[in-house]
């Protein structure tokens, strides 16, 4: 991962803010611990990345809802009754948590279903994934 340096940490955090399971963090870390490389830049390249995997989960829950009674739509009406329950119990700062694992892809999802304005939707998203990546970048320098 560290030949392809900040390319590679903006693919990881993108699909990290997808349904795949694969963990930006590690991949951070290992960076800012590693020689070469700007520590801000690296929190801006997976900030980037991570709040852009999320804008595709909120167009997804904005567009494709019109499908969601087919056999092959990938999120169940369970999951999508849940997490639209939760947005609405603690509203749209619950944003600001959509770094979180498990929670946080349903929940920028719901926020598309339930058409929260995209400029406040990236904004609140923006602000919490990078505040958890400054958080990652400075423990790795400080504990590798």
């Amino acid at each position: 991962m560290l030949e392809s340096g900040y390319l590679g940490l903006f693919a990881t955090a993108f699909l990290a803010a997808t349904l795949i399971p694969i963990s930006s963090e590690v991949v951070l870390g290992a960076l800012s611990a590693a020689q070469g490389f700007d520590i801000w830049l690296l929190v801006a390249v997976a900030s980037t990345g991570n709040t852009l995997g999320s804008v595709v989960n909120w167009l997804l829950g904005r567009y494709c809802l019109r499908w969601q009674d087919r056999r092959w739509f990938p999120v169940k009406p369970d999951t999508l009754t849940r997490a639209t329950a939760r947005f609405n119990r603690y509203g749209l700062w619950s944003l600001l948590l959509a770094w979180v694992p498990i929670v946080g892809d349903p929940l920028t999802f719901a926020a598309g279903v339930l058409g929260v304005r995209f400029p406040i939707f990236v904004t609140l998203v923006a602000i919490g994934k990078t505040a958890r990546y400054i958080a990652v970048a400075a423990l790795a320098q400080q504990f590798i």
